[in-house]
């Protein structure tokens, strides 16, 4: 029987037009800013940097994830479970022992009280989970979702995969707060989703008591949900962290979400999850058991156990980490950068103009000759239309050994 691709040449060249080929791939793609002129789609800024440093040999500050292995007690979990053979698909919502210690360290960190049957969901990461709960929660273009900008690079993609519209509402260098008035511009009748990602990644922000009340004000106003993304909520380093959830009338209407990669140092587990309240479970749960279908089972005991770990170990890598971050920012700032001083998460962002930049993404691809040090631009993370906000801004990573900070600290003093 004959193939539509039975000449090679034939399927080389259909293969090589994939405007030409119908799908939800090109929204999406086109969603993240991967598209360009000519059709063709480009790798993400992380693939691209990460391909840099690897090249040049410079230190990578641009992805965010450890040089270092998380916490013995963890790794040592894993290795048991795999040698006691849960090695098998694990139930749907989650490994029993997981669920009940996500549900623990809810009550025990933040006075929530999820029931661990009910309201916890275990997913291959937080951008499944964000994922599952977009496709399961939007409808379609009439739906809108707003966001804060800049944004991790999965928002944008994801809300265009659901066929949704994004709403951005920018945050203003230095301190990158939500602006209140754009916000309250941007939430209306149409929107069903307000996605807050506190601590904020690529900024570094904690959003502030007066922000959170105002987003859950605004989310009752209009009878939307609030999905957070919370991955960072153990690297807080002046305060601790205050979910929207815990907010007076917020948990009813609130997804909450993390993952033990940023906490645990083990991003490539992918082990996340969300609580909600059982309704929202359910729908979440309704897609996302047709996308990974469950994933690590030997690893959800292991983030179980980490969970579980007494309060000095949570606390002291917040601590580590805010040392790392004064040890990059001081470099930053020897270098010449104006720098943004975050309240949290693994990133500094800083000002390349004075260091004669004018367009972020070229500075990027030049700094590694310069100074032998890779970095993200800014402009990765925000929408077209406003490129020229953040158009000298660039994120570091200090989420590294402080040998290789000061390294690269002292790479980036040859820019002066």
């Amino acid at each position: 029987m004959g193939h539509a691709y039975a000449n090679p040449k034939s399927r080389a060249s259909s293969l090589c037009t994939m405007r030409d080929i119908p799908g939800a791939w090109h929204r999406t793609a086109a969603g993240a800013g991967l598209v360009g002129d000519d059709g063709r789609i480009r790798p993400t800024i992380f693939a691209e940097m990460s391909a840099l440093a690897a090249r040049t040999g410079a230190i990578n500050l641009g992805q965010g994830f450890p040089d270092e292995d998380g916490p013995p007690e963890v790794l040592a979990a894993a290795a048991e479970a795999i040698a006691a053979g849960v090695n098998q698909y694990p139930p749907g919502r989650g490994n029993a022992v997981l669920l009940d210690a996500i549900a623990a360290h809810q009550s025990r960190f933040y006075g929530l009280d999820p029931d661990p049957a009910r309201e916890v969901l275990v997913t291959a990461g937080a951008t499944e989970a964000i994922a599952a709960t977009l496709l399961a929660l939007v409808s379609g273009p009439d739906d809108e979702v707003v966001v804060f900008e800049p944004y991790y690079d999965a928002y944008a993609a994801l809300v265009a995969l659901s066929g949704a519209r994004l709403v951005p509402v920018p945050l203003h260098w230095p301190d990158f707060q939500p602006d209140l008035d754009r916000l309250r511009d941007a939430v209306t009748d149409r929107t069903r989703v307000i996605l807050v990602n506190d601590p904020h990644n690529p900024t570094g922000a904690v959003f502030s008591r007066h922000a959170r009340g105002e987003i859950v004000a605004l989310a009752e106003r209009h009878d939307a949900v609030i999905v957070t993304d919370e991955v960072y909520e153990h690297l807080v380093f002046d305060r601790s962290h205050v979910p929207i959830a815990t907010l007076p009338g917020a948990f009813e209407r609130t997804v909450s979400i993390s993952s033990g990669g940023k906490t645990f140092s083990t991003t490539g587990w992918k082990i996340g999850w969300l609580t909600a309240p059982a309704d929202l479970v359910d729908a979440v749960l309704a897609v996302k058991q047709f996308l990974t279908y469950v994933n690590g089972a030997p690893l959800q005991p292991a983030i179980a156990a980490g969970l579980g770990l007494p309060d000095s170990f949570f606390s002291g890598i917040a601590a580590g980490l805010r040392s790392k971050r004064d040890l990059l920012g001081a470099g930053l700032a020897a270098a010449g950068f104006d720098v943004s001083v975050p309240a949290g998460t693994y990133f500094t962002v800083a000002d390349a103009a004075a260091l004669g930049a004018s367009d972020a993404a070229a500075f990027c691809r030049e700094l590694p000759a310069r100074a032998g040090v890779v970095a993200i631009p800014l402009t990765a993370f925000v929408t077209r239309e406003r490129r020229a906000e953040y158009a000298t801004l660039v994120r570091f990573a200090a989420c590294k050994r402080v040998e290789v900070l000061a390294e690269a600290s002292a790479r980036l003093a040859a820019l002066r």
